[in-house]
């Protein structure tokens, strides 16, 4: 069992040093879009400062390359003033003589927001010298930046090698949530995959191939899958370098008597079709591209779902970021609310979804996390979990 916040003693006055996941969706401009991952963090900084911790928070945002203002946290120093009964600053920098200077001024209870980590190149790169610099801030670390824990940065990882630390309310009731559906399922127990990326999920298929009772299979994914099952999928987008991978996980499956469904017709757009008029095939022609599950898929799925005690759906069962081709995630995830089964949701399309179908309320647990809740699903541990302290029984 890890450290947890609820296990420091003596935090008043202290400079904990909270790492924190502010990577929101933002438009164009940079206005934020959802503030679920805000809302999510509010917990643990509202339990800081009512233990009197000076709290100050890390955080990254977008994938900058340097400096950008559309990328800069201020705004949402802003909504933390907002929501907390505490003072709320904000650092153009992260480190040095001058953040030391307002954070020695803080009382007791204050906030001090850091600007984007990610306008350092020494975050990504985990650079040991720059994490010694943030840590230099603070006398202990909490890290409840569960969307990032998968990832071995400087802010997540490398001062958690340096300092005391712990981990946060939202992080623990991540990784219990995740980990108890795998350890312990309920049956039957559906799994839906959904997305582009064949290469980055073939473990997790096969982990879900061992513990869950149906796979679903949609996205972009099922055309590798379907492909390498010999049903023809047009110019729709493949892995050839994945096709030995997909007939392996379906022979696999095959032998453990395990389901694993596809979808059996599609919302298509025709290659050369300037026009993009969008229609509905059983079969992809030479000149198609797949762009979404079509009515019967959308059915043959909710029909699975139906019967699941417990359903864990990471990813978009079409190319959700066009509004024609969002049909498909949608018919899904009312049919995943609709169930009754424990459900668990993560990866930003398919939260999204949910919300915008106004059922998120009948999602059982809500995850932060892409690429986090999947490498959980799929080791069991995530790296920056792995460097902080055990509890002390």
């Amino acid at each position: 069992m890890k450290r947890t916040v609820q296990d420091l003693v003596g935090l008043k006055g202290k400079v904990v040093l909270l790492r924190v996941d502010f990577n929101v969706p933002l438009d164009t401009v940079g206005r934020i879009l959802d503030l679920n991952r805000i809302n999510k963090a509010i917990p643990t900084i509202k339990y800081l400062t009512e233990q009197k911790a000076k709290v100050v928070i890390i955080s990254s945002l977008g994938r900058p390359i340097g400096y950008e203002v559309r990328s800069s946290l201020w705004q949402i120093s802003l909504i933390l003033m907002k929501k907390l009964g505490s003072k709320v600053y904000f650092s153009n920098k992260v480190y040095g003589d001058e953040v030391k200077v307002r954070i020695k001024t803080m009382e007791p209870g204050d906030v001090l927001l850091l600007e984007n980590v990610r306008f350092y190149p020494e975050e990504k790169a985990c650079d040991m010298k720059f994490a010694r610099k943030i840590s230099e801030l603070g006398d202990i670390f909490v890290n409840d930046a569960f969307g990032t824990a998968h990832r071995k940065h400087a802010s997540t990882y490398g001062i958690a090698r340096l300092m005391p630390n712990a981990i946060g309310l939202l992080m623990e009731k991540e990784y219990n949530s995740i980990s108890a559906a795998m350890e312990s399922p309920k049956h039957p127990f559906v799994a839906i995959i959904g997305g582009t990326k064949v290469p980055d999920k073939i473990k997790i298929l096969k982990r879900f191939v061992d513990v869950a009772d149906t796979i679903i299979i949609g996205g972009a994914m099922a055309y590798t899958f379907l492909l390498a099952k010999g049903v023809p999928v047009g110019q729709s987008i493949t892995y050839l370098d994945s096709l030995q991978d997909a007939r392996e996980i379906l022979d696999y499956a095959s032998s453990c008597g395990k389901k694993i469904i596809l979808p059996i017709d599609h919302v298509a757009l025709r290659k050369d079709d300037k026009k993009g008029k969008k229609f509905v095939t059983d079969i992809l022609g030479e000149d198609m591209v797949g762009m979404d599950i079509g009515p019967k898929s959308a059915k043959l799925f909710a029909t699975a779902i139906k019967s699941a005690k417990q359903i864990i759906w990471n990813g978009p069962l079409g190319k959700y970021e066009d509004p024609r081709f969002k049909d498909g995630t949608f018919k899904v995830a009312k049919a995943v609310a609709a169930s009754g089964a424990y459900s668990i949701v993560g990866g930003g399309d398919s939260v999204s979804a949910v919300k915008e179908c106004k059922v998120a309320d009948k999602i059982s647990f809500l995850s932060t996390g892409g690429g986090a809740t999947l490498k959980l699903i799929e080791d069991g541990k995530l790296p920056c979990l792995e460097v902080i302290q055990e509890k002390i029984r």
